[in-house]
């Protein structure tokens, strides 16, 4: 058995690994980098694109997903292994990356068909098997809707765990991560393996005293958040600030006779928080449970999707107060960084980061220079002061922790330790604590 890195080995994006045993090629992840991250070209690899037989997709982050129409076009036929949430997921997640690149419509509906065609949808914590006896499990992750852990079992009695995106515990909608039974190597994702997580117990009541403070000024507040993942769990925790009494009670400037509208200026994300409703089966038990009293947790009164162009550009002329949610997570695109260009320089505005940024991103750079009296971010080629005030919320992340990543580490009791998916320094600090 072999494992080579084809990206993602020592960066946060840009996820591929490459399993080769028994005389099959096995790919885990085929994702597109951001920021500084950097992955190997497909004409650069040990094997061609031809010769692997299975891809397996931990989850439908592009971190992880936005290669594989490159991988497509490059000629593989294989079989395209996922959980059934995942594959309700990867035609939208990969149809808006395509609207972004070169490519004409009619070769994007072929690619997509092939991997509507490739694809198969498969249960958690069963086993299956693979050609020449290699058997694999899909656990539970915890990351996103659908993301899972693989577990790979070869003949000659090794075997492999693959981490994926690893969530947090008390992640909303989502079941915790599952354990998987002890391996040979555990190949560990490391986010965030040199910090903790604020307590995300009380991180409802944290989103809603920053928001109270934020709008007392009637400025806007700009989140930028992915469409998958980060957008549900958003709207999710502000429908219990909108709807449990306890906190109407708590934040009464959020819920009086006008509430503060909540815009999601995404469609790529409004298209997913449907699936994601539909997808109730998936859901943790303490969000089934709050469906079935009449209560949608993925919805409430003031909350507006904004999905035309016109509209869009309508909700840049609005004046406070307001929420607005838009992507890009990392403020790399979309309709994010229209809102910052008209409204970055205002003291009144404010800016909620929510998830990782990576290095080389207008979001990292936004979080960093805010300090500096002259701050200033770079957006579409052109510099912006940053007037408005910046903050972060790391109770949000959707990966899991130092402490959550031992936790796991030791529940697994592995042989050996691959550190992947993070930056060196973090990936040093973790490993010496893990040792």
């Amino acid at each position: 058995m072999e494992i080579i890195h084809l990206g993602g080995e020592h960066t946060v994006t840009g996820s591929c690994h490459l399993l080769q045993t028994n005389g099959l090629n096995i790919l885990v992840d085929c994702g597109m980098s951001q920021g500084h991250d950097r992955v190997a070209s497909m004409d650069a690899w040990p094997v061609k694109p031809s010769d692997i037989h299975y891809l397996f997709l931990t989850h439908a982050h592009l971190d992880h997903i936005g290669r594989v129409p490159e991988l497509i076009e490059k000629g593989f036929n294989g079989e395209i292994i996922v959980t059934h949430g995942t594959k309700a997921l990867l035609d939208p997640m990969l149809r808006d990356a395509m609207t972004f690149s070169d490519m004409d419509e009619t070769r994007a509906r072929g690619i997509l068909s092939a991997i509507d065609d490739f694809s198969w949808g498969f249960e958690y914590n069963q086993s299956f098997f693979l050609k020449k006896g290699i058997g694999f499990k899909l656990g539970r992750a915890g990351h996103i809707l659908g993301s899972c852990w693989v577990r790979f079992d070869i003949p000659n009695g090794s075997s492999v765990v693959f981490s994926g995106d690893l969530g947090a515990k008390d992640t909303p909608i989502l079941p915790d991560p599952d354990i998987p039974d002890s391996c040979d190597l555990l190949v560990l994702e490391s986010t965030y393996g040199d910090r903790l997580h604020e307590d995300r117990k009380q991180r409802i009541h944290r989103l809603g005293k920053l928001l109270t403070r934020a709008l007392s000024d009637k400025g806007k507040i700009f989140i930028p958040a992915f469409a998958l993942g980060r957008t549900q769990e958003l709207i999710y925790e502000m429908d219990r600030l909108f709807s449990v009494p306890e906190n109407r009670q708590m934040f009464p400037e959020l819920n009086g006779k006008s509430p503060v509208p909540v815009f999601v200026d995404s469609p790529l994300g409004l298209e997913i928080t449907k699936i994601y409703a539909g997808l109730s089966d998936y859901w943790d038990e303490e969000t089934r449970n709050i469906h079935h009293k009449g209560d949608h947790p993925l919805d409430f009164d003031h909350l507006y999707g904004v999905k035309g162009y016109r509209d869009h550009l309508r909700l840049l002329e609005i004046p406070g107060p307001a929420i607005i949610i838009a992507g890009s997570g990392m403020c790399t695109g979309g309709r994010i960084v229209d809102h910052l260009k008209a409204g970055i320089d205002d003291p009144r505005n404010d800016i909620l980061f929510v998830g990782y940024q990576s290095a080389g991103t207008p979001g990292r750079a936004m979080i960093r220079n805010s300090r500096k009296a002259d701050g200033w971010v770079e957006l579409d080629g052109q510099r912006f002061p940053i007037r408005a005030e910046v903050h972060t919320l790391t109770g949000y992340s959707a990966h899991a922790d130092q402490k959550e990543l031992l936790e796991w580490t030791k529940a697994i009791q592995p042989e050996r330790i691959k550190l992947v998916h993070g930056e060196p320094e973090v990936q040093e600090i973790l490993r010496n604590m893990l040792r």
